[in-house]
């Protein structure tokens, strides 16, 4: 029965493929962009040339997962015309978001929202616009036992007007 070997090694490559499979499907888990979901606002979500505004991202993570301190956690905006970042792109320090020790590790607090400040351009277009970006992060799951460097993205819609932001002149003291 020549037969018999090659079952035997149909059945091992069935089984590889299906421990495969298996490894592949709990591992999709960490995969899923609901690890980080995001919530992104522009305030004011109107703004005249030249007026300063900011982006404030509220993120929700998935019960269970952290999201690594270190390496790095990376805010980053794609180039819009109408808007000026002080930085092309934006790390938890420069963020100054609250890093949590827990069992030897730690995790970045995300329960509060994200604030980064911006300035509509003098040389802004009236009229609607689409900020896009993303968050590079490392997701862990320490009850599960894995590591997983994603990216999630955001966008975000505002308007300008071709008015120019007038600006606050500084109160001045009685003489």
């Amino acid at each position: 029965m020549p037969m018999r070997p090659r079952q035997g090694k149909f059945r091992k490559a069935v089984l590889a493929a299906a421990a495969l499979g298996l490894a592949l499907s709990s591992f999709s888990t960490a995969q899923d962009d609901d690890l980080l979901k995001i919530d992104c606002a522009v305030q004011p979500k109107r703004m005249s040339r030249g007026e300063e505004g900011t982006v404030v991202l509220k993120l929700a993570i998935q019960k269970g997962i952290l999201i690594s301190a270190q390496p790095s956690f990376i805010i980053e905006f794609s180039p819009v015309p109408e808007i000026g970042f002080p930085k092309n792109f934006f790390t938890a320090s420069d963020l100054n978001l609250d890093v949590v020790e827990d069992s030897g590790h730690s995790h970045l607090d995300l329960s509060k929202p994200i604030v980064v400040p911006f300035t509509i351009s003098p040389d802004a277009k009236p009229g609607g616009h689409i900020l896009e970006g993303r968050i590079k992060y490392f997701a862990r799951s320490p009850e599960d036992g894995w590591c997983y460097k994603t990216t999630s993205k955001f966008s975000v819609a505002f308007s300008t007007r071709a008015a120019v932001a007038k600006k606050k002149e500084p109160a001045r003291s009685p003489a």
